[in-house]
């Protein structure tokens, strides 16, 4: 056996060390947590501002109240435009209202989501079951071009409004805080979210049953839902708005549909388009894509407003093309494409909305 032997101040300090350890306790030996001192808790201020969502109990519902008069005229500023002046919408988005009925609303669930029914089309109001959902995505998420500018009262202006076209509450009706959940009693499909039990469980059974072709599968299979060709690129190229990490699913909808079965042919190669390039310009499509303008125009077709070629088309040969195209970016406006006006988009400086002109007027390519 092998005698080690230290000098005495060398000892000594380590016998220092040992009884600090000890009086410290056992936190003096763990590990510091890796990461520990990056970041901080958040205050009660900052996580408020974020803590916005009203659940079905009402709870986060803030105070307030607006009448039916109030929120159209909120609705025909600021919601008409993409969802018509009465919810019945237009090419794009899906009705708000319609296929709802006073005995809906009376027996709490809509005859027209019962299987076999024929109603050409499911609405908002058909589908949601509780009226905090609507309170809350209003709040949250509208309008489209400027969510969160909506003040409390108008939130409850706008339902109310939503609601009246339905049938739900009188055209005279203030909603508020205070009476919100009696108007959820009313809701026409109240009673349509069912829990079933056996979804939760591992060995449970799902509510609907279905056998996957094993053998003798059609070689042709059918295809149910698609695109038309003029609407495959309307929203941009798809591939270019993925993430650059992890697995790419979106298809290059610059190109013609895929002839062979997807898997059976490699993916295309990828590009991402910056939305700065080195010359500290931006890209017009990368500004399309960030400003959601292809969810209203398409390349060659309209959507809810007019492609952009149709637009290039109708003013060919303008002397002050760009500008005048700067000029309806950043302002809007209506009246020239029909009768649903295109909304300001002040959020859009005046260098990106001459770049987005500038391919306008060079081909929309």
């Amino acid at each position: 056996m092998m005698t080690m032997t230290y000098p005495r101040r060398t000892v000594a300090r380590l016998c220092a060390a040992t009884l600090f350890a000890l009086a410290a306790g056992p936190a003096a030996w763990a590990q510091a947590t890796p990461w520990h001192d990056i970041g901080r808790d958040a205050t009660p201020a900052e996580v408020k501002a974020w803590d916005i969502d009203v659940r079905p109990d009402f709870k986060g519902l803030p105070k307030g109240s607006g009448s039916v008069s109030m929120g159209e005229e909120v609705w025909i500023g600021k919601c008409a435009a993409c969802h018509g002046d009465f919810g019945e919408s237009n090419e794009v988005f899906t009705p708000i209202v319609g296929g709802t009925t006073q005995a809906d609303i009376e027996r709490g669930r809509v005859k027209n989501l019962e299987l076999g029914s024929t109603f050409p089309q499911k609405t908002t109001m058909m589908k949601v079951a509780t009226v905090s959902t609507l309170w809350d995505y209003i709040n949250r998420a509208m309008p489209w071009n400027a969510p969160k500018t909506l003040s409390t009262d108008e939130v409850y202006g706008v339902l109310a409004y939503i609601l009246s076209l339905a049938n739900v509450v009188p055209p005279d009706y203030v909603l508020s805080d205070q009476n919100i959940a009696e108007v959820q009693k009313r809701m026409p499909n109240r009673n349509g979210m069912v829990f079933h039990e056996p979804l939760w469980k591992v060995s449970g059974k799902g509510d609907v049953q279905n056998v996957a072709c094993m053998k003798d599968c059609p070689v042709d299979p059918k295809v149910r839902s698609s695109l038309p060709e003029f609407a495959r690129d309307a929203h941009g190229n798809i591939q270019e708005q993925n993430r650059v990490i992890g697995p790419i699913r979106g298809a290059d909808t610059t190109q013609p549909p895929p002839s062979a079965p997807v898997g059976s042919v490699p993916p295309p190669k990828v590009t991402v388009v910056a939305a700065a390039p080195a010359g500290g310009r931006a890209d017009a499509k990368a500004l399309l894509g960030s400003n959601a303008c292809t969810a209203c125009h398409g390349i060659n077709s309209k959507i809810v407003g007019p492609g952009f070629n149709e637009v290039l088309a109708k003013h060919q040969g303008k002397a002050d093309l760009v500008p005048y195209l700067v000029g309806k970016i950043q302002s809007g406006g209506s009246g020239l494409y029909g009768a649903v006006p295109m909304p300001p988009q002040p959020q859009i400086s005046e260098a990106d909305a001459r770049t987005i002109a500038e391919w306008i007027a060079g081909g929309a390519k």
